[in-house]
């Protein structure tokens, strides 16, 4: 699932604090024409440029676009937002259902209604609007319905026993699959929760998923972010969200070319090209802040895509985005020699 590098050392003293680096195609290397093929493709890169957030090898002109983007930026880490996980159902089966489905609950009981929520898999997650695939999530925290009882230490037959009385035909649909369930993560559960409940519900930001918010997926080879306003979507655990301030700002910036230009190497690269987009490698990226005045035109440009492709999710935005990319440019201070070095990457 990796790329290989082959290290070599020359015992002397450094003379210039530089690198010697070629990128070797398979396709195209002769293993006896090895040191020609250095000596024809090889690249000289100061060893100052490569550090622990970012070890590529770029040529002068990249790192200094780079440079000067991530100066002006702060760590999101340090920004007053919160990057969480999602659901964790230990069964998607029974957790997961179709529109066909949801009908037939709530036709059932139309109180089912109350706990079956929209959700996005990682494959849904597209550039500012989901492929919505019509999916809902029976939403079940530990102990519900009493799940804001914090006196409750491990199951809870009292829970069991309300959610059968107040929710009889999510109760009855989940217990077709009880002995799937139970046989879940079996350290836990019908110990430190119930049968039916949620494996991982997001105990600790489980409201998040009612704001305005960003959604990613975390493995990903385009770098898509939803901006989800008031649609409350959840998603599993095959993606992240961010809540907090200048929403609108940060989603616009993630989804720029400048973005993806700066801080794509900062995420790890697997085989074929996907990058994984795990919060370790998130919470370091710089971002500029900025104030409110200054988001009002983001905002603007972000709702005339979103009311767009919720009319058509297939609909064609990209005279908007372009828009925004140079809103982004002219925000960082990009010159025009830089910004058709960023459009031509």
């Amino acid at each position: 699932t990796v790329d290989a590098a082959v290290l070599g050392f020359i015992k002397q003293k450094s003379k210039n604090n530089k690198l010697i680096y070629a990128d070797i195609k398979k396709e195209e290397f002769v293993e006896e024409e090895f040191k020609q093929f250095i000596e024809e493709t090889k690249e000289l890169y100061l060893q100052n440029n490569l550090d622990e957030n970012s070890w590529a090898f770029e040529s002068s002109e990249v790192l200094k676009i780079k440079q000067k983007v991530e100066k002006q930026g702060v760590p999101l880490k340090d920004w007053d937002i919160s990057i969480s996980r999602g659901i964790l159902t230990g069964y998607n089966e029974a957790f997961i259902i179709d529109r066909k489905t949801k009908d037939k609950l709530i036709a059932e009981d139309p109180k089912s209604t109350e706990i079956l929520k929209p959700i996005l898999r990682g494959r849904d997650i597209q550039k500012y609007y989901p492929d919505f695939q019509d999916l809902w999530l029976i939403y079940l925290p530990w102990h519900f319905p009493l799940h804001d009882d914090k006196s409750i230490q491990g199951v809870s037959k009292e829970a069991e026993k309300k959610l059968k009385n107040q929710y009889p035909a999510i109760y009855s649909h989940l217990l077709k699959f009880k002995d799937k369930l139970s046989a879940r993560n079996k350290s836990e559960t019908g110990i430190r929760y119930e049968w039916y409940a949620l494996q991982r519900f997001g105990s600790n930001y489980w409201r998040d998923f009612e704001k305005p918010k960003i959604i990613y997926p975390n493995m990903t080879k385009f770098l898509p972010f939803i901006l989800d306003i008031d649609e409350h979507y959840y998603h599993n655990d095959k993606a992240f969200h961010i809540v907090g301030k200048q929403i609108y700002w940060l989603a616009a910036f993630l989804n720029s070319k400048l973005f993806k230009y700066c801080f794509k190497d900062n995420f790890s690269e697997l085989l074929g090209g996907t990058r994984e987009l795990r919060k370790v490698f998130f919470e370091p990226i710089p971002v500029m802040q900025i104030n409110k005045e200054q988001e009002l035109p983001f905002e603007d440009k972000v709702n005339q895509i979103i009311t767009i492709k919720k009319e058509n999710p297939q609909a064609d935005t990209s005279t908007l985005e372009k828009e925004i990319d140079q809103m982004v440019y002219k925000l960082y201070g990009l010159t025009k020699g830089e910004i058709k070095i960023v459009e031509s990457s």
